[in-house]
Formats: C-alpha cells, sequence, structure tokens
C-alpha cells in the first residue's frame, strides 16, 4: 500500500514525539521540574516543613537569576506525612509520574532508607539534606548534611574535652539512633567513657516521666539525645520539670536546631548543648544574606536553622552541577558535580568524589535564652566526609554490623 507525503510525515512526527514522550527534554519545555518531598504533616512537621520553605526560596533565587540554562525551576511539592512507605510512594510519583529532574527531601533516616532503592531502582537523584548516622553511601543520592565524623564525632570530643564521661543515650526508635547509638558505644570504649544506659521510644512519643526517672537514677555526667521530632518537646518539659537543668546534666542534641527550640520552648530547653554545622548566627558573608532573605519571605520572626540551609544549598548545588553539565541528565550531572564548591552561609562546602557527600565544617553551640544558638567550638576547617570511619580504628567492623 503507498502512503501518502502527508501521512507519511504526520507518521513521522508523531514517532519522534513518542520517542520524546518518556522524559521532558530541554528543548521541549522552559521548564525544568524539580521534587520537594518533606512531612509536611505528622509529627516530623515541626521540622521539615522549613527544609521545603529554604528549598522554595533557593528556587526562587536561581530562577530570579535567570534559572538553569535558560530554564525556570518548577517545584512540585509532596508531603511524606511523616510515614516511611509514603516517602517511597511520594517518591516514586515525582519519578515516574512528574518526571522531575532532581528531588529534594527527607529527614528521618528511616524516610531516606525508604526512598533509596526507588532513585537506585529508576537512576533518579535524591538530594538529601539532614545530618545522618553514615554507613552509607549511594550512587544515585547526595547527601549535603552531616555524616558522623562532621557531628557526631565532634559532639562526643566536645563531651569528653568537658570532662563528661558517664553518658545515658536517648533515641527514638528507628534507624538513625540505633546506628548512632552503636557508634557512640564504640566511640566511648576506646576513649575511657562508660555508657549507663540506653532508651528508645516512638517517634511521636510524648510521655517521658519513667523515661527521664531513669536517666535520673543513672546519674550521667550527660545525655546523648538522638530523639526527633515533637517527642523532644515531652522529653525536654519532663526533664524540667523533674529539676534537671543544663548545668547539672547537659543533654547534647543532633537534632534540635533553631526551629525545633521554638517549638519545644526555649525556657525548656536553654543552655543545653547541640552539635551541627550551621547555625543562625554563623558569622560568614553568605550567612548574613541568606537569613535577610529567609526573613523577608516567611517572616521577621523566622529562623534558620542547619537542615533548612543544607536544603537550601542541596537546590545551589545542583543547579551548579547542570550548568556544569550542560543538561539535566542525571548521568552527566552526577559526573559533574565532584569538586563543585560554593561559598554558603555556613561556610565552605565542597561535593567529595568518591561518596557524594559534602566537606563542611563541624560546629558545638549552647542554646541561648533568646532561643538562638551561640557557638562554642568549630572544627577550624571542612572535614572531609567519612561516611564508613574508615579513619577511626576503633570503628572497624561498625559497617558490616
Amino acid at each position: 500500500m503507498r502512503i501518502s507525503r502527508p501521512i507519511l510525515s504526520a507518521l513521522l512526527v508523531m514517532a519522534l514525539a513518542a520517542c520524546g514522550s518518556d522524559a521532558e527534554t530541554a528543548a521541549s519545555s522552559n521548564e525544568i521540574k524539580v521534587g520537594l518531598l518533606h512531612s509536611l504533616s505528622g509529627t516530623m512537621a515541626i521540622s521539615e516543613v522549613t527544609v521545603r520553605d529554604a528549598e522554595l526560596l533557593a528556587i526562587e533565587e536561581i530562577n530570579n537569576a535567570g534559572g538553569v540554562l535558560g530554564k525556570k525551576m518548577v517545584p512540585v511539592v509532596e508531603d511524606g506525612a511523616s510515614d516511611w512507605p509514603t516517602f517511597a510512594e511520594k517518591a516514586t510519583k515525582l519519578v515516574r509520574q512528574d518526571k522531575v529532574a532532581a528531588v529534594f527531601g527527607g529527614w528521618t533516616s528511616a524516610s531516606r532508607k525508604a526512598m533509596l532503592p526507588v532513585f537506585e531502582r529508576y537512576k533518579a537523584l535524591l538530594w538529601y539534606p539532614v545530618q545522618y548516622e553514615g554507613l552509607e553511601s549511594s550512587p544515585y543520592i547526595f547527601y549535603t548534611g552531616a555524616t558522623t565524623n562532621q557531628q557526631i564525632i565532634p559532639g562526643l570530643d566536645y563531651l569528653k574535652e568537658q570532662g563528661k564521661k558517664r553518658i545515658f543515650l536517648v533515641g527514638s526508635d528507628y534507624v538513625f539512633p540505633r546506628t548512632a547509638n552503636k557508634i557512640i558505644k564504640a566511640y566511648a570504649a576506646a576513649n575511657g567513657m562508660e555508657i549507663l544506659g540506653e532508651e528508645y521510644t516512638p517517634l511521636g512519643h510524648t510521655e517521658y516521666s519513667t523515661l527521664v526517672n531513669k536517666v535520673m537514677q543513672a546519674k550521667p555526667d550527660a545525655v546523648f539525645n538522638t530523639l526527633n521530632g515533637d517527642s523532644n518537646v515531652a522529653f525536654f518539659k519532663s526533664l524540667k520539670s523533674s529539676g534537671v537543668t543544663a548545668e547539672s546534666m547537659p543533654v547534647l542534641s543532633v537534632s534540635i536546631a533553631e526551629e525545633e527550640v521554638t517549638g519545644i520552648g526555649v525556657e525548656n530547653i536553654a543552655g543545653h548543648p547541640v552539635a551541627w554545622n550551621y547555625y543562625q548566627t554563623t558569622e560568614t558573608p553568605a550567612n548574613e544574606a541568606f537569613v535577610k532573605a529567609f526573613k523577608a519571605k516567611y517572616g521577621q520572626n523566622k529562623v534558620t536553622s542547619d537542615p533548612m540551609q543544607a536544603g537550601y544549598n542541596a537546590v545551589h548545588l545542583w543547579a551548579e552541577a547542570v550548568k556544569k553539565a550542560g543538561t539535566t541528565e542525571v548521568e552527566a550531572v552526577k559526573k559533574a558535580a565532584p569538586g563543585i564548591s560554593l561559598d554558603r552561609p555556613e561556610g565552605k562546602v565542597t561535593i567529595d568524589g568518591d561518596n557524594q557527600h559534602m566537606h563542611k565544617t563541624a560546629r558545638i553551640g549552647i542554646i541561648q535564652p533568646d532561643g538562638l544558638i551561640k557557638q562554642v567550638w568549630d572544627s577550624g576547617e571542612p572535614i572531609k566526609p567519612d561516611p564508613y570511619l574508615e579513619g577511626y580504628p576503633w570503628a572497624a567492623g561498625l559497617a558490616g554490623q
């Protein structure tokens, strides 16, 4: 059968369209969709909503400066609802249905672990913005928060230097606290510290009188706290009502930043130490501009914090990698990313080519009566990420446990 030229031309156009229908290409759209996936409801909303807000600010800044490859970034926002299967479901939707170029999201390690197989299966990119327990790397995840040797170990070093050698461990019952405490116990055994107790409660738990009694009976020099979400509100209120003070029993936290201080109530937590890489009070030229921009967009009473700053950084770092690659294609972006350095609110951050974590400066701070955090120590320069703790002999074998 002979096919006329017009029909043949139409069939050819349809075939070419079908070839490109599986994903939006740079030539077919003036927009680049990216996914933002955080808990906007549930127990983790106290922490994650502002990370989304910071990522939206970064997208706005990039668009105002001309976008990425001349295209406007368009956020597709989803709610992980503090539920790990929901994170996996929403990640799949963003990658397969919305066909986003990258996803910025997660907070808890449980949410990250739920999403990891999705991104590896579909060879898509997740930019994860929160400190975590280490002992992991994935070719399809960029980790813009701290890994263990950039937060937990500096926190332990600080307690040791303060003469706090008898430690009680308190955490939420999921992968991050349990893995972090496994590392802490190994550190303690090698550094003359004693672990007096180890207690876990479910995420969202709100009754802490019994646990606080256990802590007080053990009489530790300090508590290492890996509770997450709004459980911290009940925990610190119970500590205060039991007469515990920051002077009598300091509680060092690694998941409480400025935003959580507001939710907990500064009267319940002032004086206690925290370990992060950034505070609203961090003195860098980039931070002054960041804080001003965030408050201008969301309100003068809003605070900035480490996770939201790491989420903000993630969007800018991805954009730089895309510009360097000349495309949003995942493998090209991965290849272009190693070695990219930016002066961020926390200081200089650099993408490590070995494990897709960041070189970051460690900081210890004390929560002040005004709700802000005053830095009392920093590492002096960015620390190379060591997620598997290969540089620490006492950590040998932990990754296989």
